[in-house]
């Protein structure tokens, strides 16, 4: 989706994603947010979804890509995340008896990846915080 303002984030969600689980009345979709247009969200989404199936992923999961998430970014990792950005309306869809989340797919450094396996998502949270976390710029420092 196009921001409706200059000062708002491109964002970009999966489609069939739910269909990882296919077996079972629960699926996930996930988001991501990029400050400009850019087709390597499409991509990024692309295979999250496809590492998903069988249902791997999951809420403070963290999935490496192996590169950049961006040209010039320092996060190489994304974060299964709640839609904090959103809002709590975006994260859960009812589609007939099926229950779909959204799930935010939040960039994050190597760094900040161990330091959520040592000490734990919410205390990766709270670092977020109190940086007060520009999510969306691809050249952020690290909060750890």
């Amino acid at each position: 989706m196009a921001p409706s303002t200059p000062a708002d984030v491109w964002v970009y969600a999966s489609v069939g994603g739910w269909a990882a689980t296919a077996d079972k009345n629960f699926g996930l979709e996930f988001v991501i947010c990029t400050a400009n247009a850019d087709d390597r969200a499409v991509e990024l989404l692309a295979m999250t979804v496809f590492y998903h199936r069988g249902g791997r992923l999951d809420l403070g999961h963290t999935m490496p890509i192996g590169e950049p998430w961006l040209p010039g970014a320092t996060c190489d990792h994304l974060l299964v995340s709640l839609p904090y950005p959103f809002g709590p309306d975006l994260q859960t869809c009812h589609v007939g008896d099926r229950h779909v989340e959204f799930l935010w797919l939040l960039p994050i450094s190597e760094a900040e990846r161990s330091f959520k396996v040592a000490q734990g998502v919410e205390a990766l949270e709270t670092r977020f915080d109190e940086a007060g976390l520009h999510y969306w710029k691809v050249d952020r420092d690290s909060v750890v």
